[in-house]
């Protein structure tokens, strides 16, 4: 991971203040100048400042040697490795480097702007939904503001600083997607982007595994207005019990959903068109605003729409605009990319998966207009924890409820199967082992007929998207 700093150069020296860190000090190395950082060695050079990242699996302070080789000049990171201490180096030594870069990140545009960054942020988190949620408000606030979003899924606690780091001095917003595996990472992430909106999009199920209970969850969401501006907004999902009278003091709480009545902002009649669209009407205390049109499909599509309105309205946005940005929305690759290929519907979804988002894939694939069957390949959801069994078996009668024929692939897909076959009502086929996946393809291939629609989701360790591609390749043929 490569960005170049969106302003001014720094300096070592400087970088090394920023974060609290030591200056270890060749002749002249506080005045070293850089352009750019990145976290691989292989993309060091003289020009960049490389972060040492101590990983589960990887200790970037093993790579600073090839760094360095690379001709890098200047290295963050919690201890010189004694095998460079000779070389012409310089590097801020600092206690976690995660944490010293989320500082950086925060002081290089407090150097530069103080307390009065004309730069307001917004900060989206949520178990799923927070990338297309991510793109909504993009699409709206760059109607007419110079926006900067990360063109990826720059979400942790190293990615959300750097895109931090990317935005310009000519930004006057920029909307940034916080995730997490543990308790205070949102938190320090809020606190170095200082929001001026803070979302939670839901509360669901991934990260059980680290976390033990969906409070845990949300509690480690509600992390996100830790550093909301005085006078901020906190937006959050309505519909979600665990997060019914949170507040934010200080800041104003606005209440979105669909099923919650009492919700400041909700949508109303829902209805979905030939040609791909959701359309709906959304209503305020005060106004209502009828026909929102979606480019695409799915009641989880009305959500991230309503919180992209919001905040719309919370930069003083014109209606025609924050609606015309709606419109301007397109997904991203692998998440609920709908396309006709050879006479069959494929909706690919397999960037990720949790029960959540299983429940929305499907109840879009329900929605879609297809005259032929409808057919699903799901695969393994992981990091649930004590619960996998339980979950899965979930998402499997779900289905059995909503497609004509369930596929599923690997060993926790097994469950999904069970689920679906207690439950009755679909043809069923499950794959194990080395060549499940191989298997299923070869299996879609034979069925799969004009007029179908196919979904296919998994967590991205399943990769999916391989039987996608065969799949697609052979009703291209």
């Amino acid at each position: 991971m490569k960005i170049k700093l969106g302003m001014q150069p720094m300096k070592l020296g400087q970088a090394a203040a920023y974060c609290g860190g030591e200056l270890y000090d060749f002749t002249g190395s506080a005045g070293v100048e850089f352009s750019y950082i990145c976290t691989d060695s292989r993309e060091a050079d003289k020009d960049t400042m490389f972060v040492a990242i101590r990983g589960e699996r990887v200790d970037g302070h093993d790579y600073i040697g090839q760094a360095i080789a690379a001709g890098c000049r200047c290295i963050l990171c919690e201890y010189v490795p004694q095998d460079i201490c000779a070389q012409s180096v310089g590097a801020a030594v600092v206690e976690d480097s995660v944490a010293a870069f989320c500082q950086l990140a925060k002081s290089y545009r407090i150097e530069k702007f103080g307390q009065n960054d004309p730069m307001k942020t917004v900060a989206i988190t949520g178990s799923v939904g927070k990338t297309t949620t991510k793109e909504m408000v993009a699409a709206v606030l760059r109607r007419e503001l110079n926006l900067y979003a990360a063109a990826g899924n720059f979400n942790s606690e190293i990615g959300m600083p750097m895109s931090l780091m990317q935005a310009g001095a000519h930004h006057r917003a920029a909307v940034l997607e916080m995730g997490m595996s543990a308790r205070g990472e949102i938190s320090r992430m809020s606190r170095t982007a200082c929001p001026f909106v803070a979302m939670i999009t839901n509360v669901g199920s991934s990260h059980l595994e680290h976390l033990g209970t969906r409070e845990n969850i949300a509690a480690a969401k509600l992390e996100v207005a830790d550093g909301l501006r005085h006078g901020g907004f906190l937006l959050l999902n309505a519909d979600e019990p665990l997060l019914a009278g949170k507040r934010a003091e200080g800041r104003r709480t606005v209440y979105i959903g669909i099923d919650n009545p009492e919700a400041d902002v909700r949508a109303e009649n829902i209805r979905y068109t030939q040609d791909g669209y959701t359309v709906f009407d959304l209503h305020t205390k005060h106004e209502v605003r009828t026909d929102v049109r979606v480019p695409a499909i799915g009641k989880h599509m009305v959500m991230a729409a309503m919180f992209a309105a919001v905040t719309g309205k919370i930069f003083h946005l014109p209606d025609a605009e924050i609606r015309a940005g709606i419109l301007d929305y397109q997904g991203m690759p692998m998440r609920q990319q709908i396309e006709q290929v050879g006479g069959v519907t494929l909706l690919c979804d397999c960037y990720n998966a949790s029960p959540e988002s299983m429940r929305a894939a499907l109840q879009t694939l329900g929605e879609l207009r297809a005259q032929g069957r409808r057919i699903a390949l799901l695969g393994d959801m992981l990091e649930l924890g004590k619960t996998t069994e339980q979950l899965h078996g979930q998402v499997g009668a779900l289905a059995a409820e909503t497609v004509d024929v369930l596929i599923t692939v690997g060993s926790l897909g097994e469950y999904i199967a069970k689920g679906a076959r207690e439950r009755g009502g679909c043809t069923v086929y499950s794959y194990t082992g080395e060549k499940a996946k191989e298997q299923a393809a070869a299996q879609l291939c034979e069925m799969l007929k004009e007029k179908d629609a196919l979904l296919l989701k998994a967590s991205r360790g399943v990769r999916l998207e391989e039987i996608y591609d065969i799949v697609k390749r052979r009703l291209n043929a």
